[in-house]
């Protein structure tokens, strides 16, 4: 990574004490960094043992006469081939999400075009909150590139998301920023995991899928270099460095996510999306009245997501679906694939025998308009690479 420059902003949060590390493994990786530091990470580290490690000067000063005789804090923003915030606390976030400059950091930030990669680092209740939430999705609409946070013990007791992702992590996805592949330059959306429709307040509508599938495709996809948006149901799993994750919860709100992220150069479709959800969601939970009968539920269908942007006026070059099927694989999907009107489907047996649903292993055959190819059973992973090449040999 020699000549690749770094700028580094390390903003007031006790996460910040991790930022020695990440500098001195950013400089082993041949990464130059320049460290700018705000007023409250301060209170954390010292300008001066940054400065050693990077072998660079910190900037602190929005009105540093000597800088700012040269515009500085523009000078900063591109001269920099990538900007790190680690931490990114919801105070930064917030001045980000909505245009706030008033220290060097938000002003830097303000005033580049450079891409911004950022950590957050927060207690679990901030990064929980409905502002914070709005915040972190329009810097993702902005393209901000966001990596973790992660679950764990925070240094305040608590225990839930809002830890900074580890120094390896963070590296990783500095690192994946600048590895060229045949994606590189290309955005590809990928969707993933079940979909929750609401009967009541308590029970829902959902399926097995564990989102493993679709998460082993985003992370391939990453590793050629592209660009990844990853609109993921409610899962288990945590989040992937270096992908621009969207969490929904029902099949509306990934319509609305994925058609947000429109246009797009290639998407994988690889969700179980719910296929119906109840048309009177209950206010309160429904109780059972000793009388035998079952609750009266209608349902009413959900969109088609596959179908609506395979038929989109901003359609992808490459439109992947999947079909999750238990009989007549070949007929079901090639069914499918006309009926949708995408370029390939992906179908994929998930009767009780293969295990696949919540399984590490899977066996899939590609159907587009040239015939089928079917894959011997492998792991996930497996299948993800192999199609991320199949992916990348279409758009380049």
């Amino acid at each position: 990574m020699n000549g690749k420059n770094i700028l580094l902003i390390i903003t007031g949060g006790i996460a910040a004490v991790k930022v020695p590390e990440l500098i001195r493994q950013m400089k082993q990786k041949g990464f130059d960094v320049t460290p700018l530091l705000t007023g409250a990470a301060k209170n954390f580290v010292t300008p001066l043992s940054l400065a050693a490690l990077s072998g660079s000067k910190v900037h602190m000063d929005l009105f540093d006469l000597s800088d700012e005789v040269e515009m500085g804090h523009i000078e900063l923003s591109r001269s920099a081939d990538l900007i790190v915030v680690a931490p990114a606390t919801a105070n930064i976030m917030a001045k980000m999400a909505n245009g706030i400059s008033d220290d060097l950091a938000s002003t830097v930030l303000l005033a580049t075009d450079t891409p911004v990669m950022i950590a957050p680092s927060m207690n679990v209740r901030m990064w929980d909150h409905a502002s914070t939430q709005r915040n972190l999705s329009s810097l993702q609409t902005d393209g901000i590139q966001i990596v973790g946070p992660n679950k764990g013990e925070m240094a305040c007791g608590e225990y839930g998301i809002g830890r900074m992702a580890e120094v390896p992590e963070i590296l990783d996805s500095v690192e994946q920023f600048f590895q060229s592949g045949p994606l590189s330059g290309r955005h590809i959306l990928i969707t993933a995991g079940p979909t929750h429709e609401a009967i009541d307040p308590i029970r829902y509508i959902s399926n097995r899928s564990s989102g493993a599938q679709g998460r082993a495709i985003a992370t391939a996809i990453r590793d050629l270099g592209a660009q990844v948006s990853f609109v993921t149901g409610p899962t288990d799993m945590p989040l992937l460095p270096g992908v621009d994750t969207f969490q929904i919860e029902t099949a509306h709100e990934m319509l609305d996510q994925v058609e947000n992220l429109l246009p797009v150069d290639g998407a994988v479709f690889a969700a179980a999306v719910g296929d119906w959800r109840v048309a009177d969601i209950r206010n309160e939970k429904i109780k059972k009245d000793n009388s035998g009968n079952f609750p009266d539920l209608k349902f009413i269908e959900n969109p088609d997501i596959l179908s609506i942007v395979s038929n989109h006026e901003k359609r992808p070059k490459l439109v992947v679906g999947f079909a999750a099927e238990t009989e007549d694989l070949i007929k079901n999907g090639s069914k499918k694939l006309s009926k949708k009107g995408c370029d390939w489907i992906v179908v994929n047996d998930v009767s009780r025998k293969t295990g696949a649903m919540g399984g590490v292993n899977n066996t899939v055959t590609i159907i587009d308009g040239s015939g089928t190819e079917a894959w011997k059973k492998m792991p996930k992973t497996e299948v993800a690479h192999r199609l991320a090449k199949r992916i990348a040999t279409a758009l380049t």
